[in-house]
């Protein structure tokens, strides 16, 4: 089987590869299964995966309510420009082992052969708050012209660039009851504006589903709605929460074919990587997904088997685990506020990647994975307050030299395991 295999002139991608043999040299990355296993293809044919990070980023994260960049004050210590940072800091991850920039890595690292992952941003860019959890409308005519105008301004320029990946149209939208919030997609829907396009979707989704009957709808929701137009936003009965997993798929279908559509129009020659899921969203969710090329998602486990499982079987795509990490309490930092396991110390965070790298790429639907992320958050909080060690390096750019002697035999492991299973 095989996605996106796109034909254009390009010259060998230099990562780390499974063999020398050669499946058709495309020009651009594509993934493909190959004797029951799946693989991204480098542009010059060989098969590899995704061994990445993400954040790498020169002026790293600020302080929560200040511009102070913490980072920023440090590396400028030690490098005279940007440019000379980026050189220096391209140089470890390849000494580390790692063959992949991940999301929000900065533009100033796409230009030195390696390759790279874009995040676009499109619901975001259209009215949805992924912090807050609100959702984009994507329903609205702003949606499908926002999302044509990020790919005219962002993927068509690149379109030739045999080191880019492909792209992230998303980072954790929200589908769903989580942290953010208890409301569904369909309760969230209804409570949009009386006269946005979205609401009145959803109003014609239940008028078409009870046959304009408001009369069964009140029965199966157990309200005592006049009309459509006044439904509630939500109730407690099985009927609602069936009714919302059909309108979810809805929403789902549509959010990823106008982004698959925006973007391939754009750029035809590089993969959708789709929405950096939180976790494995609704199986309705996963059942619209076939617009995009790779199922990305983030995921804070010791081990990502149950998930990645669940997500291919639902879904039967590829899987890229855009996001993992692990926190070590001898860090000096307060590690209160984050996502991800703790542990005690980098010895111990070195076992654990090695333990979740070992276990995803024994599964023949991984096709690799980004660690979160190059440098520690500030021990006063960022932007949304997290303050814990996530670095590779520390923020004065120091690397944790025993946390990355694991991380760069785990990495330089991590094909050797997946070639296994084509065995």
């Amino acid at each position: 089987m095989k996605l996106k295999c796109r034909i254009a002139a390009a010259g060998l991608v230099c990562i780390f590869a499974v063999s020398a043999k050669v499946y058709g040299a495309g020009g651009y990355f594509r993934v493909e299964q190959r004797s029951g296993v799946w693989w991204f293809v480098t542009p010059s044919g060989h098969l590899t995966i995704s061994i990445g990070v993400d954040t790498v980023s020169y002026h790293g994260a600020e302080i929560q309510g200040t511009t102070i960049y913490p980072y920023l004050d440090h590396v400028r210590n030690f490098y005279p420009t940007k440019n000379a940072w980026a050189d220096a800091e391209i140089g470890r991850l390849r000494s580390w082992g790692f063959n992949t920039l991940g999301a929000w890595s900065d533009p100033a690292l796409w230009t030195r052969k390696m390759p790279y992952t874009v995040l676009l941003n499109i619901a975001a860019r259209s009215g949805a708050n992924w912090r807050k959890g609100i959702p984009a409308d994507v329903y609205t005519p702003r949606f499908e012209t926002t999302a044509r105008r990020i790919a005219e301004e962002d993927c068509a320029p690149r379109a030739h660039d045999p080191y880019l990946v492909g792209y992230f149209s998303d980072n954790e939208l929200r589908w769903g009851p989580d942290w953010r919030g208890k409301q569904n997609m369909l309760t969230m829907y209804l409570n949009l504006g009386a006269h946005s396009p979205g609401r009145q979707h959803a109003v014609e989704f239940l008028r078409k589903r009870y046959s304009g009957h408001i009369q069964r709808l009140n029965q199966a929701w157990g309200v005592r709605a006049a009309s459509f137009a006044d439904v509630p936003s939500a109730s407690t009965t099985p009927a609602f929460q069936t009714d919302n997993l059909v309108f979810l798929g809805m929403v789902a279908r549509r959010y990823f074919r106008v982004c698959a559509r925006a973007i391939h129009a754009a750029d035809s020659n590089h993969l959708y990587l789709g929405a950096k899921f939180a976790g494995s969203p609704p199986d309705s969710v996963l059942r619209a997904f076939r617009a995009a090329d790779v199922i990305s998602v983030d995921t804070y486990s010791f081990d990502p088997r149950p998930t990645v499982e669940h997500i291919y079987k639902v879904s039967r795509r590829p899987i890229l685990v855009a996001e993992f990490a692990f926190r070590a309490e001898d860090s000096g930092l307060p590690n209160t506020r984050g996502a991800g396991p703790k542990v005690p110390n980098q010895g111990a965070r070195a076992r654990a990647y090695k333990d979740f790298v070992t276990r995803l790429e024994s599964l023949p639907q991984a096709v690799g994975f980004q660690w979160f992320e190059w440098c520690d958050e500030p021990k006063q909080g960022r932007f949304d307050g997290e303050n814990s060690n996530y670095g590779l390096v520390n923020i004065k750019d120091q690397p944790y030299t025993r946390f990355l002697t694991g991380v760069t035999a785990a990495n330089r492991e991590a094909i050797s395991v997946h070639r296994k299973l084509m065995k």
